[in-house]
């Protein structure tokens, strides 16, 4: 019964305030939406990360140029990656290791049908072999072809992205486009795999190898070579063997020298977790200032809120109000404050969660409306506890002299 009176004067006391009130209810929910989004769009990055990764396969190896990790050699001396070096990998590595390469190479350029134009996020000139390792299912028509690589044949096959951009609802196998002054036959429409936080592995344009290289890029080093292990077990020998024939190709006698570096799935997704698990709590210490803002918000209330019913003080006290009854109302208030500005934050971050931002589908941590809420919670309790204390310590006759 109790409580209850404490919770009736305590709205009592609230409601007649409306508009104070409301802004003080309206501090604490921004800290909580705050909180609940930001953490939310962190899990999102990393869930998209994540998905983005492994999309690829786990028995994807990844060769790039550059001195590998340690590695002690200049960049003048590195040697970059050639045809010639994936050759060797797919005739000179232990075949029980090693399923397929494609040597990749990327470039950009604007691609014409009829009236629209439009330039794809990446052209990738490669072999068939790639559409397998990197995971790249075709949804109408068909990869072009290991003779269309051998006779540098004008075909390429669309990422659903570019596809859409260019034909709209028009099927676009069989049609001719012009790329850079060089035309092309589709051949193929990829799956859509999906957005993943800023880049779009949809938007691309994927031809033969040396039509890309013979009409853009030139017959020079390339971008990668893409690997695919036997199978996912296997990985650490594929790697192995990617080391060993390259360093023969390379020249390289010390290891510790090597002008290239392997990653795998698994290193790349620790290493992308580790920075996305840091991002999330960046953004949460950003948004945890909103809450300490709205505790702020809370004391410098109820600090009015004490100063405007000090008359009302000294007369309950007058009449025999324990200090205890005192301290427990001004307390309910602010509690009661943050319980609602809580309560309607949890609702709007979980709201706010069902909307892309920065391109970013956000994923709730359930931890972090629990977290907030009770945060919130206790920051009333908190910053509501110096008012309330102030209020019950008041004197009974100095109270009643208070104009």
């Amino acid at each position: 019964m109790i409580v209850w009176q404490m919770l009736r004067f305590a709205a009592g006391g609230l409601a007649a305030n409306k508009v104070r009130s409301a802004l003080t209810m309206l501090g604490v929910l921004i800290g909580v939406a705050s909180v609940i989004l930001l953490l939310a769009v962190g899990n999102g990055s990393s869930v998209a990360v994540k998905e983005s990764i492994t999309s690829l396969g786990t028995n994807a190896l990844t060769v790039s140029s550059g001195s590998a990790y340690g590695g002690s050699r200049s960049a003048s001396s590195v040697k970059k990656l050639t045809v010639a070096d994936a050759k060797a990998l797919a005739t000179d590595a232990d075949p029980g290791a090693i399923k397929s390469v494609a040597p990749v190479v990327t470039t950009s350029g604007t691609a014409l049908y009829g009236n629209v134009s439009y330039s794809p996020g990446s052209i990738v000139g490669t072999y068939p072999a790639y559409f397998e390792t990197a995971n790249q299912k075709v949804a109408h028509g068909e990869y072009f072809t290991d003779d269309d690589v051998l006779g540098s044949r004008k075909v390429a096959v669309l990422g659903a992205t570019t596809a859409k951009q260019l034909f709209d609802t028009e099927d676009p196998v069989g049609k001719k486009i012009t790329v850079g002054g060089t035309p092309f036959t589709v051949v193929g429409v990829l799956q859509a795999k999906g957005g993943s936080g800023f880049t779009d592995p949809d938007d691309v344009l994927i031809a033969p190898l040396p039509t890309v290289q013979n009409a853009f890029t030139g017959f020079g080093p390339v971008n990668q070579i893409l690997v695919q292990a036997s199978s996912a077990d296997s990985t650490a020998s594929a790697q192995a063997e990617i080391t060993r024939v390259l360093l023969g190709t390379h020249a390289i006698a010390d290891p510790t020298k090597a002008d290239f570096r392997i990653t795998n799935q698994a290193s790349l997704l620790t290493a992308r977790e580790s920075t996305t698990k840091t991002f999330t709590v960046l953004l949460g210490a950003v948004a945890a200032i909103s809450l300490l803002v709205g505790g702020i918000g809370i004391t410098n209330i109820m600090l009015v809120t004490v100063t405007e019913r000090t008359r009302e003080i000294g007369i309950r006290k007058a009449l025999g109000a324990p200090r205890a009854a005192i301290l427990g109302q001004f307390l309910t208030e602010s509690t009661l404050l943050s319980v609602v500005g809580a309560g309607l934050g949890v609702l709007a971050g979980i709201a706010g969660s069902h909307f892309s931002i920065v391109g970013i589908k956000p994923v709730v941590i359930p931890e972090s409306v629990l977290g907030a809420f009770g945060i919130a919670v206790a920051i009333g309790l908190f910053f509501g506890s110096y008012p309330a204390n102030r209020a019950a310590s008041l004197r009974p006759i100095d109270a009643l002299r208070h104009e």
